[in-house]
């Protein structure tokens, strides 16, 4: 029987047995359990932790009593976690009926470890019948990972005709129609969404308009504006391929008061807007926020500066939200990279440093003509990031087209719409002046013209 290479006494200080615990590295199966077992009921439960995850390696069916009795018995919830781990990386049939019973348990990270762990047997009838109980279990993820593993079912009758266009379909991920490349089409999005096909585009970075703050987004209600955005966005959904992004640019906005003896009212947009944007089918990924300089932000404090009374304190707004969203899929974002060969892959790296952090320190920027537009650094660092060389990249809302000259200088192409004719034409001037991007720069449309060119390529592939 081997031993363990250090010393893992009980009587050691927590961070060192910790620290030891974590440089284990992988056991051999025959390895002497008995210095883990003994830490499995050390009074630090991140010690109980580390033990319970060098158990699993060893993978020793002898060991099945011991987890389920150290599972029960443990009151702390991550490190309960792990010897229900544990007891599924034993992959023996006998641990079945321990797992089935940590299915039903009231802690959702047990409940997936044991989920884990009986995928093993999915074959197995009383398996597949714990799974369908699962199925509409409250949590969410739990609901995600169980219909995932059944609707395989319905998978796996196609796995054959899929196999057979596997090539085809991953050179169509990493494709997109030539006919949308760097289109700027003048027209309402949702006309214009209409005509494009599914799953065209690799990356939509967009800052939606601000609710009434602007003359030129005039709602009704704030309940009208975000179901507008909604539906722009379930289009988007729609039009984004498999496990692609979905960044959005948002901000709280401030509606002026009615006179002095009335309250003004801030609508608190992106955590109003998320909720709606998970059920049309993205994954939260990842907030970035966007910071400015401070005198950069409008001065809301001006008369607490003065009287200094609590209550009556305002904070000046220097931040903005930049939230990342993955169009969901079962597939992990490896696959994704996949689908690109060496060269393109090795052509889109980041070369130069990058922020490590979710706090981006950015400088906004005016312009003479359009009253809000995101700095072109931004949409730089997103496009950058999210897709790779000749990938398609949309804004619904384009504006001057700010994500247009970002995707040509990092050489992707875009597919931009913008409603306002004279934000379009100054978008068309930007793009074209100096032919810095060679003649294919902007081909600017109407939606007619845009519906046509869709038509003629229809007819050219049949």
């Amino acid at each position: 029987m081997s031993v363990l290479p250090i010393n893992l006494s009980p009587h050691l200080e927590s961070n060192l047995l910790l620290e030891r615990l974590e440089q284990l590295g992988k056991l051999p199966a025959d390895t002497d359990p008995g210095p883990l077992l003994e830490l499995a009921h050390h009074p630090n439960p991140k010690v109980r932790t580390a033990a319970a995850k060098n158990l699993a390696k060893l993978e020793n069916p002898t060991l099945l009593s011991f987890l389920v009795e150290c599972a029960l018995k443990e009151n702390n919830t991550l490190a309960r976690r792990e010897f229900v781990a544990a007891i599924g990386r034993l992959r023996h049939p006998e641990a079945i009926p321990h797992l089935i019973a940590f299915s039903q348990d009231i802690d959702p990270k047990v409940v997936l470890q044991a989920i884990r762990g009986l995928l093993c047997f999915r074959q197995k009838a009383e398996v597949q019948d714990c799974l369908q109980q699962l199925r509409d279990h409250p949590n969410e993820l739990i609901q995600k990972a169980v219909r995932a593993e059944l609707d395989k079912k319905v998978g796996n009758v196609k796995q054959q005709q899929a196999v057979k266009t596997a090539a085809k379909t991953k050179s169509d991920h990493t494709r997109s129609p030539e006919w949308m490349h760097n289109v700027f089409v003048n027209a309402d999005v949702l006309e214009v969404l209409r005509h494009v096909p599914d799953e065209s585009v690799h990356l939509t970075f967009t800052s939606p308009p601000y609710y009434n703050a602007r003359d030129y987004t005039i709602y009704r209600s704030y309940e009208e504006y975000l179901q507008f955005l909604v539906r722009v966005f379930t289009e988007v959904h729609r039009i984004t391929k498999e496990g692609r992004f979905f960044v959005l640019n948002t901000s709280p906005v401030l509606v002026p008061r009615m006179s002095r003896q009335h309250s003004s009212t801030r609508y608190l947009i992106p955590f109003d807007i998320h909720p709606r944007i998970m059920q049309i089918g993205f994954d939260f990924i990842d907030d970035i926020i966007w910071v400015k300089p401070e005198p950069s932000a409008k001065n809301r404090n001006g008369g607490f500066y003065q009287h200094r009374k609590p209550l009556g304190y305002k904070a000046n707004s220097i931040v903005e939200y930049v939230i990342v969203y993955r169009k969901h899929t079962s597939k992990l974002i490896d696959w994704n990279i996949h689908q690109y060969d060496e060269e393109t892959v090795a052509a889109s790296k980041i070369r130069e440093d990058y922020e490590k952090t979710n706090l981006w320190r950015i400088a906004p920027t005016a312009d003479p003509i359009h009253p809000a537009v995101f700095p072109l650094e931004l949409a730089t660092r997103i496009i950058e990031l999210y897709s790779y060389r000749g990938d398609l990249v949309f804004d619904p809302f384009a504006g001057r087209g700010t994500v247009g000259m970002a995707a040509l200088q990092l050489q992707r192409t875009y597919f931009l719409t913008e409603k306002d004719p004279q934000y379009a034409a100054y978008a068309k001037e930007l793009l074209s002046t100096g032919n810095l991007f060679g003649g294919n720069a902007v081909r600017m449309m109407t939606l007619e013209e845009f519906v046509n060119v869709k038509r003629e390529s229809m007819e050219k592939e049949r």
